[in-house]
Formats: C-alpha cells, structure tokens, sequence
C-alpha cells in the first residue's frame, strides 16, 4: 500500500537535494543543444533505473536493525547537509564550468538524443546524494514502493523544469542559494530521523 506521508516526503526530500545537482546543469544544458523532449525521455530513463537500483539496496538495508538503520540515515542527511553547503560556497563559479562540459557532449540527433541523455545522466548519478537519500529513505521507512513513486517523481519534475525552465530559473536564483535550501533539508531530515529514535 502507497503511504501519501512517504511519498510526500521523499519527493521533498529528492527535490531540493538534486536541483541545485550536476544532473540538473546537464539537463539544461543538453536540452539547449538537442531536442528537449528527447532529452528529458532519456533522463527520465536513467532516473527510473538509479532509483530503482537505491530502492533495492534500501530494501536490503531494511533487514538490519532499526536503530543501526536510523544512525546510518541521521548520518547520511548530516553529510549530504555537509557536502551542499560545502559545494554551494563554489556553486556559482563552477556552474559555467559544468555547462561547458556538458555542451561538449551534446551533439546527437534523433533516437542518439534518447540514448546519449540516458547515458550522460546514468554515469553521472551514481553515488549521488538523491540516490545515497533514496537508499536511506527506503531502509528508514521500509516502504519501497511509496519512496521510489516518491524520489522518481522529485526526479521527473527537477529534469522537467531543467527543460522547460532552467535557464530562467538560474537567471533569477543563484546555485548557491538552492544548495543551502537542500542543506536545510537534509538537516531537517537527520533531525527528525533522530527525534524518532528517541521518541
């Protein structure tokens, strides 16, 4: 059964922890070079299968015990806190440098759009910070289904505006100020995983 909560929460969760990511300048700027649909068909794709693939080992996580579990996710949401307020001091400054690498790469027609999406964006998000926040979501809340509609509907909708909003939307809100936006999130997070270990 889907819990609308889970759901809920890991969307938000997702969200602003990958907006202000690579994978969300490497959407922009690929669909600025090739055809934007195409585009975020492939993202989608690879989406679809790195979360499918955190959800999994977030299950295998589950099976240990719950106050290992919730430690190991406090611990995560502190270092993705860590990790974005620490790229956000250089956020602004790298963004052109990242829009450069990606237009490289982005060149192909067609069918190749779908598949050259896909890759770019399977490479990049391994190991990432959503998908390392999926794994823990899963193993905290042991609902995989709820998490996984969650976190690749976060991803759905942060390559979508990439595509049909991103380069306004970069106009108008420093890089930076989404990363600290994604910090406090993950501080929130750790902070409610810890109050229900106590609780």
């Amino acid at each position: 059964m889907i819990d609308p909560l889970v759901v809920a929460l890991a969307f938000g969760a997702i969200f602003v922890v990958e907006l202000p990511d690579k994978t969300f300048i490497a959407t922009l700027v690929m669909s600025t070079r090739m055809r934007p649909l195409l585009v975020w068909l492939g993202v989608a794709l690879a989406f679809l299968v790195q979360t499918a693939v955190a959800v999994g080992v977030g299950k295998a996580a589950s099976f240990l015990p719950a106050d290992l579990i919730h430690g190991v996710a406090a611990a995560m949401f502190v270092i993705g806190a860590i990790i974005l307020f620490r790229e956000a001091r250089t956020s602004d400054d790298d963004e052109s440098e990242q829009e450069d690498e990606y237009a490289a790469r982005s060149t192909a027609q067609g069918f190749r759009v779908v598949v050259t999406s896909f890759l770019v964006l399977f490479a990049a998000e391994w190991g990432d910070l959503s998908q390392l926040l999926t794994i823990s979501l899963v193993a905290k809340y042991d609902d995989p289904v709820s998490v996984f509609l969650g976190s690749w509907g976060a991803l759905l909708a942060v390559s979508g505006l990439a595509v049909v909003v991103g380069r306004v939307l970069l106009q108008h809100v420093r890089l930076a100020v989404l990363h600290y936006v994604g910090a406090a999130v993950c501080v929130l997070m750790a902070g409610l995983t810890l109050w229900e270990m106590t609780r």
